[in-house]
């Protein structure tokens, strides 16, 4: 069985999607509705842009979408996926090509999330570190343990085995990362992100983007969805809406959501939008299963 599965913030790249937009009519045309909803021209950003302006988190996340979502319209059309996931923002594509939201809609609260989500950065300064080569438990205990006396650092991703990246606040973040270190972690590197996506300092972000998730209308997807919160399926419209609520400040349990993939019968992963980072986490989950991208 085929599953399509969307990525998230970091595989951004200058250049994304100038080829979808220039070879399919279908392209062209959301790009274009794309830069009247947004109320500026993503795509010369896109396009033509810096690095730099790229790398804005209210740019990064619609242009991440955007991709994600056109490239399976116009390239995956023909293949029929049994299921689908996205990775954090992924989510919100994911739902979209499912049909539980429409391409406008999804848009615009990818566009609110990225906005609430700057605003918390500025609001609770914090980052994310990726730890490498240590167990799971080991992380979460640290972490913990660090995190008593109103300091804040979580795990936020669990991305595959031996791979899982922390989120909190710069001291916090900084304290477990040596700490981990000692513990026996191969490496613990700070990302590159704007702030502690996925922990409770993300607390104003969800309040706000709760507000425009309610208000927003979902359908019952043409397939199931498996959610970051819990790493299940959902059909139901009313669920999905609350765990997209619950996802800014919960971790993203990428390991359990392609587990359960796997366990519901799917064979092959095709990654929709930029980059490859999934595929790479597909194959250390479990290396019996296809992942490719779609072009």
């Amino acid at each position: 069985m085929k599953a399509f599965v969307f990525p998230g913030q970091g595989s951004q790249f200058v250049g994304m999607g100038k080829d979808l937009y220039e070879s399919h009519a279908l392209a062209k045309q959301l790009f274009d509705k794309a830069d009247e909803v947004l109320g500026f021209k993503i795509t010369d950003i896109m396009f033509v842009g810096t690095d730099e302006q790229l790398k804005e988190t209210r740019v990064t996340q619609p242009a991440v979408f955007l991709h994600s979502v056109i490239s399976a319209l116009c390239l995956g059309g023909e293949e029929h996926p049994a299921m689908m996931a996205g990775h954090s923002l992924g989510e919100f594509s994911a739902l979209v090509v499912a049909g539980a939201l429409s391409f406008e809609d999804g848009l615009k609260l990818v566009a609110a999330r990225a906005n609430a989500m700057q605003k918390a950065c500025e609001a609770n300064p914090g980052t994310m570190a990726a730890i490498i080569g240590l167990a799971d438990e080991k992380v979460e205990e640290i972490c913990k343990e660090v995190s008593d006396g109103g300091k804040v650092v979580v795990a936020a991703n669990y991305n595959c085995p031996g791979q899982l990246v922390i989120s909190g606040d710069n001291e916090s973040i900084n304290e477990a990362c040596e700490k981990l270190k000692a513990a026996g972690a191969k490496r613990a590197l700070p990302l590159k992100v704007g702030g502690a996506f996925h922990s409770p300092l993300m607390q104003p972000a969800k309040d706000e983007l709760q507000q425009a998730i309610e208000t927003t209308s979902f359908a019952t997807p043409k397939c199931p969805v498996y959610q970051n919160v819990d790493g299940q399926k959902h059909t139901d419209a009313t669920e999905i809406k609350q765990n997209l609520i619950a996802q800014l400040t919960s971790p993203v349990r990428w390991t359990s959501s392609v587990q359960q993939m796997i366990a519901d019968g799917a064979t092959e992963f095709t990654e929709c939008g930029p980059g490859k980072a999934l595929q790479g986490m597909i194959g250390r989950i479990d290396k019996t299963v296809a992942a490719n991208g779609l072009a």
